[in-house]
């Protein structure tokens, strides 16, 4: 029986090789946006089971009669250093959508090693496409997941990094419609200028700063937001009034009482738990959760609303 020409799968198999490389050291700085520790452990798993498969495809490369390229690592570790640079810059979608391209990208080439060793007939080889193929499937469903939990509103499993909720708030801007009147929005932030005590007076007397300071400025906005978004919804700008609903809920400064749980400061942990695994709509997810954040901040909750949220993700994107 001749031996079978190998050099197409060798090829690929040092292609995945770089490309988990890359994988590994996005998967480390992921690890810091984690929402919660859930998730970090999981995305510290994701780094440990990566370095188990490079290994893997390493001893598969020797196996063959090659030798895996030495600077490979280096390369993987330069390339998603430069990626993350890069994505400093994006918004927040953009950088997974960059994420689930490498997976899609790794996914399509262990199915290609799949086929190249059965035809070799190299079985551990196919072994190791398979395992490939499934780490790489529940990756791939994993960020489609996140992408759909970010489209929902939030809170997506990751947090962004202070640059991309930038980049994003700068592109959402850019594409808002101009739908109410100028008058009305003069109206609006005018009534901010002025809610007592006045914003331009607080930060004019920033030099007496310190915590008390912090504290009325932050009240302050607070109290001007919500009667930004009374005003501009008596004008009957309500796509105005509803952003500047979904920038008070996303920081958490709602009253209690407009928190879609009832008596919600009275719950304990196991109590918040049920009540938020029966919301059905993200809104009131992550009104929850911004809350939570904001005051109790107990991770037990948080968790159980990230679950909750990530559960309706996956039935949008079609994952269940």
């Amino acid at each position: 029986m001749s031996t079978p020409d190998t050099t197409t799968l060798l090829a690929q198999l040092r292609a995945v090789l770089a490309l988990t490389n890359t994988e590994i050291q996005v998967a480390e700085t992921r690890i810091a946006q984690a929402r919660t520790e859930a998730v970090r452990r999981e995305l510290s798993e994701n780094a440990d089971n990566a370095r188990a498969r490079a290994e893997a495809i390493e001893t598969a490369i020797r196996d063959l009669g090659s030798v895996p390229e030495v600077v490979g690592p280096f390369l993987g570790r330069a390339a998603a250093a430069v990626k993350a640079m890069a994505e400093q810059a994006q918004p927040f979608d953009e950088a997974l959508l960059g994420d689930l391209a490498l997976e899609h990208q790794l996914l399509d080439r262990a199915r290609y090693i799949k086929a190249l060793a059965t035809a070799a007939q190299l079985r551990e080889v196919v072994a190791l496409a398979d395992r490939l193929i499934t780490a790489h499937s529940a990756t791939v469903d994993w960020l489609t997941t996140v992408l759909a939990e970010d489209a929902l509103g939030g809170p997506a499993a990751l947090r962004r990094t202070p640059l991309q909720a930038a980049a994003g708030t700068a592109v959402k801007l850019f594409n808002l419609p101009v739908s109410w009147s100028t008058r009305g929005l003069d109206r609006a932030l005018d009534t901010v200028r002025s809610t007592p005590p006045a914003l331009g007076g607080l930060l004019a007397q920033g030099a007496r700063a310190g915590d008390v300071a912090v504290k009325t400025l932050s009240a302050s906005r607070d109290a001007a937001l919500e009667t930004a978004e009374q005003v501009t919804r008596r004008e009957g700008a309500d796509t105005a009034a509803d952003a500047l609903r979904s920038i008070r809920t996303s920081t958490g400064v709602l009253e209690p009482d407009e928190l879609p749980v009832a008596d919600y400061d009275e719950l304990n942990v196991s109590q918040a738990v049920a009540e938020v695994k029966e919301l059905t709509d993200p809104a009131d997810i992550r009104a929850i959760v911004a809350y939570e954040e904001a005051h109790k901040n107990r991770h037990g909750v948080v968790s159980a609303a990230q679950t909750r949220l990530a559960a309706i993700a996956q039935e949008v994107a079609g994952l269940t």
